[in-house]
């Protein structure tokens, strides 16, 4: 066994030796800058055709244009920052859009209505939430269209071409829900929050931040909502108390008013055409 170890530590040392020796006969090769007169210019000339930036069209970008520096282009789809810039955009709109459709648009006010007929027919599940979740989303799409549309032709159509910064694109794009938000918010909660912030009003739509605007119309839209749904409970309620005046006076307390007055306040609904009532009215509140 000694005898084993000592003829491998011998063989791994007669492989180290040929190693260096077989390092130390290949030559050297020295590398170095040379002054080579077979370059593509002069010294004094730059190697790029045309300045950096000075493209004015898509041929002009096509053609050579090799600079000792690195240019960037990114507008209208070219170049790979736009993709990414893009993506990340996209990304976090999608991630915000829910908090975007319930807190600047009418989907408040549509979807609390619709949930207060609901319970005041007492239906329980009838319609079922995806129902009301549904139309609540068209009817909000049907009374911001105007807005929406205004959005595109201002704020998305002009920094798709290039014409208006990122900054510039979230001013124009916010401005026409700020307009509608406005006009659907009341002026006294503009001054409370206002008031809360420590900060002057002028009056002016100019003059009220986004941070107090959002909150203020969205007290609002929830005191509209309430308001409306309110209005909604005041014939269903008539009908459950003469449904339980006649009962008590029929001696059958012991019958729940709601399981007669229900089928009397759908037959009530459906001959007023109620959902036509409610939703063309509360599309007129806007």
């Amino acid at each position: 066994m000694k005898k084993s170890f000592a003829a491998k530590k011998i063989i791994k040392i007669i492989c180290l030796l040929m190693t260096v020796g077989i390092l130390c006969i290949i030559p050297r090769l020295d590398v170095e800058a040379t002054a080579d007169t077979n370059l593509t210019g002069e010294t004094d000339i730059r190697t790029n055709i045309e300045e950096p930036g000075s493209a004015q069209s898509q041929e002009d970008l096509s053609e050579l244009n090799i600079a000792n520096n690195l240019t960037v282009t990114y507008n209208d789809g070219n170049g790979q920052v736009n993709g990414t810039l893009r993506i990340l955009l996209t990304l976090t709109m999608i991630a915000l859009a829910p908090t975007l459709l319930i807190m600047l648009t009418s989907f408040t006010r549509v979807i609390i209505v619709l949930h207060f007929t609901r319970a005041a027919l007492n239906t329980q599940t009838a319609p079922p939430n995806q129902v009301l979740i549904g139309l609540a989303l068209f009817l909000t799409y049907f009374i911001m269209q105007p807005t929406i549309t205004q959005v595109y032709q201002e704020a998305i159509v002009p920094f798709e071409e290039g014409t208006i910064t990122q900054e510039e694109f979230f001013d124009a794009g916010i401005e026409p829900f700020r307009q509608f938000m406005y006009g659907q918010t009341q002026t006294k909660d503009v001054r409370v929050f206002m008031d809360i912030s420590g900060q002057e009003w002028d009056g002016s739509l100019e003059g009220i931040p986004l941070a107090v605007l959002i909150p203020s119309f969205i007290i609002g839209e929830l005191r509209q909502a309430f308001i409306i749904g309110f209005l909604i409970y005041i014939p269903f309620i008539v009908i459950d108390m003469v449904v339980s005046s006649t009962l008590m006076s029929m001696g059958m307390m012991m019958l729940p008013p709601t399981t007669i007055s229900m089928p009397f306040k759908i037959l009530l609904f459906v001959l007023a055409d109620g959902w036509n009532l409610i939703i063309v009215n509360l599309v007129k509140t806007f």
